[in-house]
This record gives C-alpha cells, sequence and structure tokens, in this order.
C-alpha cells in the first residue's frame, strides 16, 4: 500500500475524508444510516417495557401533521441557506485555517451528537468521560507527552485552552508566594518576591513541613483565595518594595486570545509583557533574555512564557527548543521555575511528521521546535484545525498531575486537587459536549496521530504549499514570498524591483480584491506591522531592492491545509489554473 499522503493515491484522502465531488457517498451514506439506524435501536431497546409518549393516533392527528410539516418547510429553507455557504471543504479554498472533515471526525462528532453526553460529570457522560481521557493520551503521545502521566481536556476551542494555561499557572504561583509572604510576615524575613514565587513544589513542600501553616492562613495570603488589594499591600511591606503583580511574557506574534486572558483574569493588559520577534517573525531569544531580567530587577514574578508553534498570521513557528533551554539553565542556575506553555493551536498536530518518511518537508529547526513542544508545562491544540474535526474542539493538556492543578472551590489550599470523577470544577467551561473529544478518538483509532499516517497526510499540506510557492514564482515574476514558511501556510507580497513598499502594499490589497471578486479561488490577506515585524519587514523589503516607506507590510495568505492537493490529479488540473487567474487578476491593476 503506498505512503498515506503520497501524490500518486492519496490514500489517507481517499480512505477518511469523503472527497471534493462527494466521491465516497455511498459509503457515507451507509455509514450515516447505521450509526441513525443503532441509536434509533438504543433508545428502543432502553426499558423495553415502558409505556410510549407517542401513539399512533397522536402522530396521525391533523396538527401534529401540520407541525411536521411546518419543520419540514424550515429545515429545507435552512438546506438551502447552507448551500450558499463557504465551500471550504474544497481544494479551491486555501483562505483561513479551515479545511474538509476527516470522516471519523464526522462520524465521531455526529454520534456523540445524537448521545448528547456532557462531560462535565461522570453521571451524564459514563461513556464520553472515558473516551475523552483516551483521546486526551492520543493526543498527549503525538506531541511527545507521557500519556499515562500527562492530562488535559478538551475545549470549545484554542482561546479557552490559552486561558487554561493562565488559570493553572496562576495557581502554581500564588501557592508559592502566599506561603512565602505568610513566612516573611511570621519570621520578619525580608521576602524574595521573585525568588519565592518560582521555588517549585519540592520547596513548597518543604517550607510547609518546616513551619506548618494552617489552611486559612495561607487561604489569607493568597491573592486569588484571598482580597488581591490586601495581599498586594502584604507583599509590598514584606519584600520593601511596591508589588505591582506577575507578568506573562508573549511573543509579539500572539494570537489575540492573550489580550483576552489580560482582561478575563484580571491581570491588566499592562503586565501581558510583548517579548520582540527576530527577523524571521519568530520570538526573539535575546529580548526573551532581557524581559526576564527586567521582571526579575522590577520584582513582577513571571506567571507564564509563551511560545507559539503555528502563528496566526503566518504559521511560523518559535524556537520552542531555545526557550527550553533558557528556561531549564534559569532553573539550574538560580532555582527559578518557570511555567512555560506553548500555544500550539494551529502547528500542534504537526508534532505527528517528526519521526516519519515525510519529515524533510520540514526544516531542521522547525522538527527540533516540534519535539520541544513535549519540555513545555502546557500546551494548546486546535483540532478542529490541521486535526480536521469539526468546530468547535480545542485541547489542553499538560505534562502531568502536578501541573493539571488548580483552584477548586471544594478542596483545602494546601493539597493540590488532580483528575476528579467530575472534571467540571477542574474546567473552565462546566458544560461540555463529548462530540470534539470523540471526533478525536475516532480520528486516533483509524487513521491514528503517527508519523506514516497522519502525519504523512500533514506532511502532505506542507509539500502542496511548495509546489505552489514553486508554481507561483514561476508564473508571476513580481511576487515576493515571506521567508522563512514554516507550514503550510504560504504568503506573498507583489513588489517590482526597487518598489516603495507603500504601493507594492496598496497592489497586493488590490490585488487580493480582485481575487475575492473573481470568485475562482478563495485567499486571505494578513498585515504585518512594526514595531514587532519591524525586523522581517525590513528584510522582505530588501530582498527586492525596494524601499521601506511604511510600517506595515500587506501580504496574499493562502493555507494550503486542504488534503486533496495531495492529489495529482487535483495539482494538474488546478495549479495551472490558479496561476492564470492569477496573472488575469494582476493584468487588471496595471
Amino acid at each position: 500500500m503506498e505512503a498515506m499522503g503520497q501524490t500518486n493515491g492519496a490514500v489517507g484522502a481517499n480512505a477518511y475524508f469523503p472527497g471534493p465531488k462527494s466521491e465516497n457517498e455511498s459509503w457515507v451514506r451507509a455509514e450515516f444510516q447505521a450509526i441513525i439506524d443503532d441509536w434509533f435501536d438504543w433508545r428502543k431497546a432502553y426499558r423495553g417495557d415502558d409505556p410510549p409518549a407517542l401513539t399512533p393516533a397522536e402522530r396521525m392527528a391533523p396538527d401534529f401533521l401540520k407541525e411536521r410539516e411546518i419543520l419540514a418547510q424550515e429545515l429545507q429553507r435552512l438546506k438551502t441557506l447552507m448551500r450558499r455557504e463557504t465551500p471550504t471543504y474544497s481544494p479551491r479554498y486555501a483562505g483561513h485555517m479551515v479545511a474538509e472533515l476527516t470522516l471519523p471526525a464526522l462520524f465521531g462528532h455526529f454520534t456523540a451528537l445524537l448521545h448528547n453526553p456532557n462531560n462535565t460529570s461522570k453521571e451524564v457522560s459514563r461513556v464520553g468521560t472515558v473516551i475523552e481521557a483516551e483521546a486526551i493520551a492520543m493526543l498527549a503521545r503525538m506531541i511527545g507527552f507521557d500519556p499515562q502521566q500527562a492530562r488535559g481536556h478538551f475545549t470549545s476551542g484554542g482561546t479557552v485552552a490559552n486561558f487554561e494555561g493562565v488559570w493553572r499557572a496562576r495557581y502554581r504561583l500564588d501557592h508559592w508566594l502566599a506561603l512565602a509572604l505568610w513566612i516573611a510576615e511570621r519570621t520578619g524575613e525580608p521576602l524574595d518576591v521573585f525568588g519565592a514565587a518560582h521555588m517549585g513544589w519540592a520547596r513548597f513542600k518543604a517550607l510547609v513541613d518546616e513551619h506548618s501553616p494552617q489552611q486559612e492562613e495561607l487561604r489569607g495570603a493568597s491573592a486569588v483565595a484571598g482580597n488581591p488589594a490586601d495581599v498586594f499591600r502584604r507583599i509590598s511591606r514584606a519584600s520593601g518594595e511596591d508589588y505591582l503583580g506577575p507578568v506573562v511574557l508573549v511573543p509579539g506574534n500572539k494570537h489575540f486570545s492573550w489580550r483576552k486572558a489580560a482582561n478575563v483574569f484580571g491581570l491588566g493588559e499592562e503586565a501581558f509583557w510583548s517579548v520582540g520577534l527576530d527577523e524571521d517573525g519568530r520570538l526573539d531569544l535575546e529580548d526573551l533574555e532581557r524581559q526576564v531580567g527586567r521582571a526579575a530587577r522590577a520584582h513582577r514574578p513571571i506567571l507564564a512564557v509563551v511560545s507559539v508553534a503555528g502563528t496566526t498570521e503566518t504559521g511560523e513557528i518559535d524556537p520552542v527548543d531555545r526557550v527550553a533551554d533558557l528556561l531549564d539553565r534559569w532553573q539550574a542556575e538560580r532555582g527559578w521555575r518557570i511555567w512555560h506553555h506553548v500555544d500550539a493551536a494551529y502547528g500542534g498536530f504537526l508534532c505527528s511528521i517528526p519521526g516519519g518518511p515525510h519529515e524533510d518537508v520540514l526544516e531542521d529547526e522547525t522538527i527540533s521546535a516540534l519535539r520541544a513542544v513535549a519540555r513545555a508545562d502546557s500546551v494548546t491544540l486546535d483540532p478542529h484545525k490541521l486535526g480536521f474535526v469539526p468546530y468547535a474542539c480545542g485541547a489542553f493538556l499538560v505534562r502531568d498531575a502536578d501541573r493539571y492543578a488548580v483552584s477548586v472551590f471544594d478542596a483545602p489550599y494546601l493539597e493540590r486537587p488532580h483528575l476528579a470523577d467530575d472534571l467540571w470544577s477542574a474546567t473552565l467551561e462546566g458544560s461540555r459536549s463529548a462530540a470534539g473529544a470523540t471526533a478525536v478518538w475516532l480520528t486516533g483509532r483509524t487513521i491514528r496521530f503517527e508519523p506514516d499516517r497522519f502525519g504523512a497526510i500533514l506532511a502532505g499540506t506542507v509539500e502542496s504549499r511548495l509546489v505552489f510557492q514553486t508554481a507561483i514564482a514561476s508564473g508571476v515574476s513580481d511576487a515576493r514570498f515571506l521567508e522563512p514558511a514554516d507550514t503550510n501556510i504560504l504568503c506573498f507580497s507583489l513588489g517590482r524591483k526597487g518598489e516603495a513598499l507603500s504601493r507594492s502594499n496598496r497592489r497586493t490589497q488590490a490585488l487580493y480584491d480582485a481575487i475575492r471578486q473573481g470568485g475562482e479561488f478563495f485567499v486571505s490577506t494578513t498585515t504585518l506591522k512594526s514595531p514587532h515585524y519591524a525586523g522581517q519587514i525590513a528584510r522582505h523589503v530588501a530582498r527586492h531592492g525596494g524601499e521601506a516607506d511604511a510600517d506595515s507590510l500587506v501580504l496574499i495568505r493562502c493555507v494550503f491545509m486542504n488534503p486533496y492537493w495531495a492529489s495529482r490529479d487535483v495539482r494538474e488540473r488546478l495549479i495551472p489554473e490558479f496561476i492564470d487567474f492569477l496573472r488575469a487578476c494582476i493584468a487588471k491593476l496595471d
């Protein structure tokens, strides 16, 4: 059997996707019918001697039939409306981070929707909660965590998963700092805020054993469990320095969810310090060191350092491995245990590629970064992106039970609660559908998140980006590609030799408008802005000798995550058509 994802057959796309022209229609219809049949049989079999709620006479009554007709008409209206929806399943769509769904994900999602388990509690989700735990273990193994030790749960998306990381990082830091504050007030010793806030659980336990604080005393010293304004004043007195609270270090390529987190957790947007980007648009390690030093001098504990594996704009992957190296060095040399969260909402599933037969589609530094995701404390994934799972489905994972601990509403402050029977107290969301977990579970049971299976399909999407870039470079002389391109996202601008950036931006925006109006293919546009992307913008313009007379860069953005581009027939037919369409659009600009 040919490897999954290859262009000479694309076994994965053939066997595990519906097909852009509904090629697998008869099989898919049969499976959907089997799911519905099983659901009806399940309902009929439960307590077979219970009386029916609807009699045949009631179901044939005129009023009943009238209501059925109303529902049928409105359902038809809905179906008609949805036929006007964006055809994101088509290989012609390369606009945003959405594409086709796998058949296992569709079948799993649909099955769970019918049974409707709520994973807030095992009482209402006896099967769904077990499936969730197994699916989390599959994802943990994929990113390199020990599936026996890792913990996590599914969320409605990456935003909430990122919030979960902040919540747990705050829990840890708050416990350590509360204990140190209580001891400082009790002994009169000056409080080392930065050192105390990163002491580690081993040191925490040793101090608890030595000083034997009472639970209520520590709760009173907690900025989370107690009064934060009062606790901040007490920390200031004990340390001799004005205490302004912790900070979160996020790269300039951050997702918008981090600004939301600042508001939701009451940290204030000032507390989210931006780490500069290098000329590749990735987190700048030297600036990370500067920001950590700045925080230490200001006695501002670091709630978390965030790396991004697959940025929203361009798909670039931060040097996660080198960030982890820095954090390990600071722990070894200074005793600082700083939480590392990797926002891998987009790129996390690419962890299935390294170690397989197709890893050469990725650069060595990208492979190193993806392998280092396993060194993080917590990770965000979005199965509804490169997992090809229906919306809305995110996932939050941590390396072990200690890192999963969070402030719950019914647990003693000195205890570190782990995975309970009912997850509602340990998740930000209360009610949670099992549909996302079930979709991931069935995908993992069939395609499998392994390098020669799911990884091969994703490698095919990266290869598609490379093929498209070559075709555009040959067919459009003034196409200027943003470098580097770490994943399956291709960004380019129009730029004649020596052309001013301001004019290049206007032509690129006009090209996007022409593509959108033409309607033959779907792309998107993004704008990189200074100061965050200043280095990358300058280098991009310099490559064609342009004049950098603007502080932003407008780009055409093509997301080649559609699996059907792995088909040679699709490539041979649609790539020339896309290039001709692109040329026609450009011709209208001149």
